[in-house]
């Protein structure tokens, strides 16, 4: 935690300060309540030690001035002339808790404790009303998965057995196939389910801010370090710790998370002290991690370390027993958000939804049906109202096989053209085709259902350049 220290004596500022690192923590001293007020707009802090007398000022009067300005921040008040009545009114006024001077390394731990507990009662909350505010302005959730379908069983089987265990879980499969969402549930089912769960996304950040969003970082480790920093890490100290997209994970920080899984330990950006970590790994990737330790662009041993438990999400065009249920999902969903009154999918959409391969997965199936009940004009969704992809999908008399988006019957190439690719030959001619068509990357990212990082490295790899 990051803690304000607030007292006007310089040899009792740098003892706590002392104590505080000791334990730790970091803590950043100032003497009176102007200079408190400028950090506090300045950094952010996990909670603050306010001593009762600061010369000429009252800690009390202080107090409530912080309590009023930073009504998030638990405050802690100490002081040498402690009495039984100065600590109900600090409470009174806002105070979490009150320490006498001179305090023992014991008593302040069992502050540190209550600390903790508040604070993971705050992130909790915070949590819940992140999660709720999501819910209420995203514009189309994850479906709740039907675990108990075939598709899914067994790998929920599996899941669901090593919940309670400490090992690592790797979760494989295409982009968009809800490994975030099993990921979750694998938490929610575990003895872990009431700690933190957080993420870590492995592509969104370059090599150095990756490296201390996960680690943290001590104040001078790189240009801009100008306080400590505790990282993911910490954040998921006693829970969960989610490795999205793990195979882009830098060769260079890979060492590090080896030693974090092998020995529980890790060490903060620009700092020699070696730390211990409480957390349970859950990582995923739509990348072949074999394939990627056999071109050395991932460790073997931090794989096997990963592999402890590992399972597949099927891709949509293999779970036809969850595809109309997620359609249907998505249909009531933007009805509702949108004000139509499409309560229905036509057999012919049916059809079309079901002969469709879905390359996107559950990210692309949530754009179509969006866009079809935007588009919709009656009370049931027809199969003109889905995108033009949809329809290239299957032939007239809905039985052809997939042909990429715009090379269908009306783009003058039969589907015999097509009998012999493979599937990854099929992705790739539908991923140019759409980039031809498409007014810019934005535009082809939300045609093919995935986000622009996902299309970004499938152009890498299939060497397909746009400028």
């Amino acid at each position: 935690m990051d803690f304000l220290v607030i007292d006007d004596e310089r040899s009792i500022r740098d003892a706590t300060c002392m104590l505080i690192d000791d334990e730790g923590h970091y803590a950043e001293p100032v003497v009176n309540s102007a200079s408190a007020l400028t950090r506090l707009k300045e950094e952010k802090y996990d909670a603050i030690l306010l001593d009762l007398r600061l010369g000429h000022e009252n800690g009390l009067d202080v107090l409530d001035v912080l309590v009023k300005q930073h009504p998030q921040i638990p405050v802690v008040m100490f002081t040498a002339q402690g009495t039984v009545k100065t600590a109900v009114e600090a409470v009174r006024r806002g105070a979490l808790d009150f320490l006498e001077k001179p305090f023992t390394r014991e008593e302040f731990r069992a502050v540190l404790a209550r600390l903790n507990r508040f604070r993971q009662m705050s992130q909790r909350i915070e949590t819940l009303e992140k999660e709720v505010k999501e819910v209420r302005q995203q514009s189309g959730p994850e479906p709740k998965f039907d675990f108990a379908t075939p598709s899914m069983k067994s790998v929920m089987d599996v899941l669901m057995r090593a919940a309670k265990a400490p090992a690592a879980i790797l979760i494989l499969g295409e982009s968009g196939t809800g490994k975030s969402v099993v990921a979750r549930a694998v938490h929610d089912n575990s003895h872990l389910r009431d700690k933190p769960f957080v993420t870590v996304s492995c592509p969104s950040l370059s090599k150095e801010l990756l490296q201390s969003d996960l680690f943290g970082h001590v104040k001078g480790a790189f240009t801009g370090a100008v306080k400590d920093t505790w990282g993911k890490i910490k954040q998921a100290e006693g829970g969960t710790l989610f490795l999205d997209e793990i195979g882009e994970l830098p060769l260079e920080i890979q060492p590090q998370l080896l030693r974090l899984l092998q020995e529980r330990e890790y060490e903060r950006v620009g700092e020699t002290v070696t730390r211990k970590a409480d957390v349970r790994i859950i990582a995923a990737t739509n990348r072949d991690l074999k394939e990627c330790v056999k071109n050395r662009t991932f460790r073997e041993d931090l794989y096997f370390r990963l592999n402890v438990i590992s399972v597949e999400m099927p891709p949509l065009r293999q779970r036809q027993d969850d595809l109309m249920s997620f359609a249907e999902h998505y249909t009531h969903h933007f009805a509702s958000q949108v004000g139509r009154k499409v309560q229905e999918i036509s057999p012919t959409a049916r059809q079309r939804i079901r002969n469709y391969t879905w390359p996107g997965n559950l990210r692309e199936l949530r754009n179509a049906i969006e866009r079809a009940v935007i588009l919709s004009s009656t009370e049931e969704l027809e199969a003109n109202d889905l995108p033009a992809e949809v329809h290239h999908g299957s032939s007239g008399d809905d039985t052809a096989s997939y042909a990429p988006a715009g090379m269908g019957q009306t783009g003058g190439v039969s589907a015999d053209a097509f009998a012999g690719m493979t599937l990854e030959q099929l992705e790739e001619m539908h991923i140019k085709r759409t980039l031809e068509t498409a007014g810019s990357l934005a535009e082809a990212a939300v045609i093919l259902g995935i986000d622009q990082a996902t299309l970004y490295r499938k152009r890498k790899k299939m060497g397909i350049n746009k400028d």
